[in-house]
């Protein structure tokens, strides 16, 4: 084990109760009000300067060392997830119907070790922008910051982030170059047909029969019109529709979510899915209306960062507890903004795997952040720090 390790193995314990507390008061995305008002304070107290409210409920803090012109970025995300917690843990959420089953909690719980031992005893010569943004499950937030002037206030020249998955052994870190999760958009189509008496069909024009119809013509979307090399994802996750048995409705709803892991094949995707749900609906006498969401864009490393990240990894835990080039993601994240103005790298810690406590997968009611990563993590960052600010 390194010196580095061994310091911020020493320190984990204070990191893990903060982890834990901000565990059993989960908040949800733009009310983590609780979670912002604790990083600001922790960070103020370590000599950062802080500013709140970025985005929301967004928190920045800045450390300036030396006359170094470089300036990095680190990332950690806070909100928790609309679920009902079934971990039975001492610091299961106090809060019904909200939980942290993604693991933001330890991701803040990881930045915030690394922001202390960087104040205390960091050698580096530069500035360093700690981020902690709101909202990453679906709201947007890194969106919300930039908006707010992220970038123009706390300019970087790099940017970095990380997340735990579960699946993979603790502590590992797997980087990949290039395209690393997938866009998602979202689409609501609401089909307007003739209700009538379900024994005199012909008196109608059938929304439900036009529904299944399109939920099976979309399945030859990816299977014919997107290259077989290329991964992409058309899922139909609700129908809405009718009352009862005798009764043609006079209408009927289809939520679909769709995923790529290239920019031209996202375009690819809502073209045909918009001509295809459109004939289909006119081929039953149908009217279709889509309601067409963008989500969050493909996130992509950059090669130069993700490199550097990848020789940060290999000098902490050798590469027999590295994957330099892992599989990409179809899941979605925010984050991928953020690189769409600033280059990095965003790269995964194993949680755990096989019948392990961290191998529960995410967005689960018994999922739950792996302790042990607090000091592997916040070392990571410590030393990725050390490494780009360069005293």
């Amino acid at each position: 084990m390194s010196t580095l390790l061994e310091q911020l193995h020493a320190q984990a314990g204070e990191f893990i109760g903060l982890r834990r507390d901000i565990h059993h008061h989960p908040e949800l995305a733009f009310d983590e009000h609780r979670t912002s008002a604790l990083v600001a304070a922790k960070l103020e107290s370590w000599g950062y300067a802080v500013e709140r409210g970025l985005g929301g409920t967004g928190v920045v803090g800045r450390l300036v060392r030396g006359k170094g012109k470089r300036r990095l970025g680190l990332r950690a995300d806070m909100d928790a997830l609309p679920i009902d917690e079934a971990t039975g843990l001492a610091y299961a959420s106090s809060h019904a119907g909200v939980m942290h089953a993604c693991g933001h909690d330890g991701h803040t719980a990881m930045l915030l070790a690394a922001a202390h031992h960087l104040a205390e005893r960091g050698r580096f010569d530069g500035t360093l922008n700690l981020i902690f943004q709101p909202a990453e499950e679906g709201g947007g937030g890194a969106l919300r910051m930039m908006e707010d002037g992220l970038f123009d206030k706390y300019p970087c020249d790099a940017i970095f982030a990380m997340h735990n998955m579960p699946g993979l052994p603790q502590g590992r870190l797997a980087l990949r170059e290039g395209p690393a999760m997938a866009s998602s958009d979202y689409a609501t189509v609401t089909l307007a047909g003739i209700g009538g008496h379900g024994a005199m069909p012909h008196r109608t024009a059938d929304p439900i029969v036009a529904a299944a119809s399109i939920v099976m013509a979309l399945q030859t979307v990816v299977s014919r019109n997107i290259d077989p090399l290329q991964m992409a994802v058309v899922t139909v996750g609700a129908i809405h529709a009718g009352k009862a048995n005798n009764v043609i409705p006079q209408s009927a709803v289809l939520e679909i979510s769709v995923r790529a892991l290239d920019r031209e094949v996202r375009g690819r995707l809502e073209e045909r899915i918009k001509a295809l749900v459109a004939a289909q609906a006119e081929s039953f006498g149908i009217k279709a209306q889509i309601d067409w969401r963008p989500g969050y864009a493909v996130l992509v490393n950059a090669p130069e960062e993700t490199a550097f990240a990848r020789e940060v990894a290999l000098e902490l835990l050798g590469p027999e507890r590295v994957t330099l080039q892992a599989p990409a993601l179809p899941g979605s994240e925010d984050f991928a903004f953020m690189l769409e103005r600033v280059p990095g790298s965003y790269l995964l810690i194993g949680n755990g795997e096989g019948d392990s406590h961290g191998a529960c997968m995410v967005h689960n009611p018994g999922y739950d952040f792996n302790d042990d990563n607090v000091a592997i993590g916040s070392a990571y960052w410590v030393l990725l720090t050390e490494r780009f600010l360069r005293d």
